[in-house]
């Protein structure tokens, strides 16, 4: 089976754009190949952050990914900060890595102008995901439209390490593409951010979800119930495409077209739908928060699992750099 690759940044909670977005694939990708999934903690530090806090965030979400499906038995989950050699590989690949691609990077950009002060790790950002996956020399990386940018840079710091240092030893991995539309936060005009205050919890109870779908935005044509709607532009159509059946779709779609019902019926049975697509993963959440040691443990075996393979690579790299072999003791 071929190896996939992917990561998300231990933002605490999971919510409805991670899980349709990214983890809800993952889930399925599982049961097809070899996959390696990985709270990415070195990646969250290049913003500013709360100590404090991150390591809580941190098991959060690993439990957050195990409620939502993953299997420890079929999947390895692990965080990257206790494997040290993302670390190692990241500075290696520095020193391969072009310049002026990684001031190119569309992310970069948006995030620099917001900053008076640019931290290095935000810029080399992108060689720390190259190091993530070319360290387990996986295949394929479950990836959105707005990361593939990222991902050819990851294949061109591939092709300039494998040209100087040993051809065809990083294989240049590629995209995953992740089947579901970008998901707008409740607000529809933004990406779903825990910081926006935009997101529905995974794990929140049926009235909270609810609460929060009444006010959520919609086709803003539709100003009254008599208003024909375009589902192609509301955001709750787009999040019915990952909770509702294809002939609730269809019927959803008529019913907005036509002015067959208003917007609270629509995103009525939309609550329907996620309140018993999640219930099973809230049940999940419950347990593992009731036992974070079980958790801990996931993350401590995945982690032993992992560095075999990134050892044995950080062996390799080396010695194809020249880097003096240490002494033994």
């Amino acid at each position: 089976m071929a190896r996939v690759f992917s990561g998300i940044q231990p933002s605490g909670e999971l919510h409805l754009g991670n899980y349709l977005g990214a983890v809800r694939n993952w889930v399925r990708l599982q049961d097809q190949h070899e996959c390696l999934f990985c709270v990415v903690d070195l990646h969250a530090i290049t913003q500013p952050y709360d100590p404090a806090t991150l390591g809580e965030r941190t098991l959060e979400m690993a439990t957050g990914l195990l409620a939502a499906g993953l299997d420890p038995a079929k999947c390895t989950v692990f965080v990257q900060s206790h494997v040290p050699e993302h670390s190692e590989l990241n500075w290696l690949l520095t020193t391969v890595a072009p310049l002026g691609e990684l001031e190119r990077q569309t992310q970069y950009k948006d995030k620099a102008q917001r900053q008076e002060s640019v931290p290095a790790g935000l810029l080399n950002y992108p060689i720390l995901q190259a190091a993530d996956v070319l360290l387990y020399k996986a295949a394929l990386v479950p990836v959105g439209e707005d990361q593939l940018q990222h991902l050819e840079l990851m294949r061109e710091i591939a092709r300039r390490w494998n040209h100087r240092f040993g051809a065809a030893y990083f294989p240049e991995p590629q995209a995953l593409l992740t089947p579901t539309k970008r998901v707008l936060g409740l607000d529809g005009q933004a990406k779903m951010s825990k910081s926006l205050g935009n997101t529905i919890g995974l794990f929140e109870d049926p009235d909270a979800i609810w609460e929060k779908l009444k006010p959520a935005a919609t086709d803003p044509a539709r100003v009254t119930r008599k208003d024909p709607g375009n589902p192609d532009i509301c955001n709750i159509f787009t999040i019915h495409q990952g909770f509702s059946t294809p002939a609730q779709q269809a019927d959803v779609a008529h019913k907005c077209r036509t002015a067959g019902w208003g917007c609270l019926d629509c995103k009525r049975l939309l609550a329907d739908n996620i309140i018993a697509a999640l219930a099973p993963m809230r049940e999940r959440h419950a347990r593992y928060r009731a036992d974070p040691e079980r958790v801990r443990a996931i993350l401590r075996d995945g982690a032993a699992r992992v560095r075999i393979i990134a050892r044995k690579t950080i062996t390799e790299v080396r010695a194809r750099m020249g880097l003096l072999e240490a002494a033994e003791d």
